[in-house]
């Protein structure tokens, strides 16, 4: 089976991957796939949509077989409808893989070419996009503080180490307090220059 080519937009909560997966989803050449909408467009009335609600209440992740199942079917419908043309797009991924069992998972259908961490040193400021984030697009899960700061400790704990799995060759850092202009500029530089 050919492996997708795919970019990763790396990053604690609230540091920029949405906003800057969609501003890529937007280019031609450039296919965005966050985790977090596939899970949003589970249907929450069945069993499926009442778990993964569940655990993005309580701030934590949803299981890897469940995770990656989902992921698999999505990218699959996304094929199968022409809206992802692997021969011609570069997948974005933004959300996944969040730990290092799910980045062996996806090693069987992706090939990483480059992981944009985006940085954002200022936990207060995370607190504040998430916040802000969380009235603008009427997601609860990012409303409760005490729930903010558990997915930051998650992130710390579960997902930060998922970045010496990678080759240091194939990780970008990028200071995602700068504009979000700024920061797709130096994401898109990186992209020009690895060609």
């Amino acid at each position: 089976m050919k492996k997708y080519n795919a970019y990763i937009l790396f990053g604690a909560p609230g540091c920029g991957k949405g906003t800057q997966g969609k501003a890529l989803g937007t280019l031609p050449g450039f296919f965005h796939c966050s985790c977090g909408d596939v899970f949003r467009s589970i249907d929450p009335t069945t069993p499926l949509g009442q778990k993964i609600a569940e655990f993005s209440r309580k701030g934590e992740l949803v299981p890897d077989d469940i995770t990656i199942e989902l992921w698999r079917t999505y990218i699959h419908n996304c094929v199968q409808t022409g809206s992802f043309n692997p021969e011609t797009d570069k997948l974005v991924l933004d959300g996944i893989p969040r730990n290092t069992s799910q980045a062996r998972l996806l090693e069987e259908t992706v090939q990483v070419e480059a992981v944009f961490d985006l940085q954002c040193s200022n936990r207060s400021e995370l607190v504040a996009r998430l916040r802000r984030r969380a009235l603008r697009a009427n997601r609860l899960d990012d409303a409760k503080e005490e729930v903010i700061r558990h997915r930051l400790d998650v992130f710390d704990n579960t997902t930060q180490p998922l970045l010496d799995f990678y080759r240091p060759a194939v990780v970008c850092t990028v200071n995602s307090q700068q504009r979000p202009e700024r920061v797709l500029y130096e994401v898109l530089s990186h992209i020009q220059n690895s060609l």
